[in-house]
């Protein structure tokens, strides 16, 4: 257990929790933005007999805007440098 806190500094577990931040609300996006597929195309993407369409739709615009929080996340704030003195 020593180990795991020598390793897991509150800086960067202060970054991890802001990348798993980015990650989340880039996948929240992403699934409002495949559930307005609803609006813009309603006879191929609906709640009904377009169901799986939708779902792909709002999963695939998800792991993309995720990808593209972490991203923005990582060029703004970098892995932190580990200053521990031993």
């Amino acid at each position: 257990m020593r180990i795991l806190r020598t390793v897991v500094t509150p800086n960067l577990e202060l970054w991890a929790k802001g990348l798993l931040a980015a990650a989340i609300a880039g996948a929240a996006n992403g699934v409002i933005t495949g559930f307005a597929a609803v609006g813009i195309d309603p006879a191929h993407f609906n709640l009904q007999a377009g169901l799986k369409s939708t779902l792909a739709i709002a999963g695939v615009s998800a792991l993309m805007s995720g990808m593209i929080g972490v991203a923005a996340y990582l060029k703004q704030s970098p892995l932190p440098a580990n200053n521990q003195r031993e």
